[in-house]
């Protein structure tokens, strides 16, 4: 019974994956050369992606992080799609499993959007440079400049915009309560400025950023005779 669950929610998730996809293509207007195909393999990746993204137990915090930082692999079905499909089809995952996951937020819909903005900041420069690069050499390239580009947007992002807008959206929280969580962690920790960015938003994501591309690559060992086909 537990297994027949498993495939129903799977397959609903597709389903509601490749409803959102043709959604987005057409109130975009987009003119991608967009097929049935395409939707249908983006439309796994999304359901894959929403699984990993919103599972409790597939995610997890860091003790050397703040609490309310996560790790979660969402972004490895969406980078594989992005490799495979191009660019624009790493960004429909994003968006999809974003959709998918508002109406479970805890944060007033802050940690999706921060999490669609940074996602999009690592899986678009990776996408694009491995589409002109098809290769092992490409994949690595791709990868460490999409984690420095995504660090460096995540980090800053998140300290100057998103920690304000998180309070504005959570009354009763306020920046002085966010920052003793963090000095408990790291007494170093001073400010939610440029200390923040240094002690916590860098380090974090560049952790992040090494385990979804180590699994990447053990996945990419087993799927790149299928991506470099498409």
């Amino acid at each position: 019974m537990n297994n027949i669950l498993v495939i129903f929610i799977i397959v609903a998730l597709i389903l509601v994956s490749l409803f959102l996809i043709v959604c987005i293509a057409k109130l975009c207007n987009f003119k991608l050369g967009i097929n049935v195909k395409w939707m249908a393999r983006t439309g796994i990746f999304a359901a894959l992606s929403v699984i990993l993204y919103t599972v409790p137990f597939l995610k997890f915090k860091v003790p050397f992080f703040p609490p309310f930082l996560e790790i979660h692999l969402d972004e490895i079905p969406a980078l594989i799609a992005g490799f495979a499909y191009g660019p624009f089809s790493g960004i429909m995952v994003i968006a999809v499993k974003t959709i998918i996951k508002l109406p479970m937020t805890t944060t007033m819909g802050v940690g999706e959007l921060a999490d669609l903005i940074y996602s999009i900041a690592f899986i678009v420069p990776a996408a694009i440079i491995y589409r002109y690069h098809r290769n092992i050499k490409g994949a690595i390239i791709s990868l460490l400049v999409a984690s420095v580009i995504q660090a460096a947007v995540a980090s800053i992002v998140t300290a100057f915009i998103m920690l304000d807008f998180y309070v504005f959206m959570m009354p009763g929280l306020s920046m002085e309560a966010i920052l003793a969580m963090c000095n408990k962690i790291n007494p170093n920790i001073t400010s939610l400025g440029w200390s923040f960015v240094l002690y916590v938003g860098l380090p974090f994501n560049l952790f992040k950023d090494a385990i979804v591309i180590v699994v990447t690559f053990v996945l990419y060992k087993h799927l790149h005779r299928l991506i470099d086909k498409i």
